[in-house]
């Protein structure tokens, strides 16, 4: 019962029930077979709400109860990228552990067997590609604020490549391209994904 109000929560919009049916689970029945699964909802919840710091405390109690878990690691990995500042003190520091986990979920899901038998090996490879890709983008989002800009052009074109049908990783390219000074390319990445059908407005 605990497990089916966990999942029920998770299908709808009150991240605030999601995160309660989580902590009702894992408090009654800490040695449940679905405690990973529900620190990494509850991480998704947290991180749904804009709550950064406790979306990344759960994702690490993921990991602790299972080191591949290669969703906790990307959520990890891209909250630690998205939030380095040019200012921050200790910026090394935090675009050192943005690559650690972001490699980590490469790897991880590299190996990875089907979380669901009924998932084609066509539908699997395109989960891990996309998974992959979004790493890539966030190794080249952590290089972009370290000021990396070679890194960055070079993660976000390996974005692109396993993922060509994701217009934001073009995007990201483009910037990646203006910081360094390659305006002519800039252009040609904006230009492509002018190009693209069905682009969302904001992209």
């Amino acid at each position: 019962d605990a497990v089916k109000a966990l999942f029920a929560a998770a299908q709808g919009t009150d991240n605030d029930a999601t995160i309660k049916a989580a902590d009702d689970l894992t408090s009654k029945y800490k040695d449940t077979q679905f405690k990973e699964i529900a620190l990494f909802m509850e991480a998704t919840a947290y991180q749904k709400k804009g709550d950064a710091d406790h979306a990344e405390v759960y994702a690490e109690q993921a990991l602790a109860v299972n080191p591949k878990n290669f969703q906790a690691s990307l959520l990890i990995g891209e909250i630690t990228a998205n939030h380095i500042r040019e200012n921050d003190l200790n910026r090394g520091e935090e675009v050192a552990k943005a690559e650690k986990y972001l490699h980590q979920t490469i790897e991880s899901v590299a190996t990875a067997d089907k979380p669901n038998p009924n998932l084609t090996d066509e539908q699997w490879t395109e989960a891990k590609n996309q998974v992959t890709a979004e790493a890539h983008a966030g190794l080249g989002m952590a290089a972009l604020a370290d000021k990396k800009y070679d890194k960055a052009i070079e993660s976000f074109k390996k974005a692109n490549e396993i993922d060509p049908a994701e217009p934001a990783y073009v995007v990201r390219l483009a910037k990646a391209y203006q910081n360094a000074g390659k305006n002519d390319e800039a252009i040609a990445a904006c230009n492509k994904v002018l190009a693209m059908a069905n682009v969302h407005p904001q992209v």
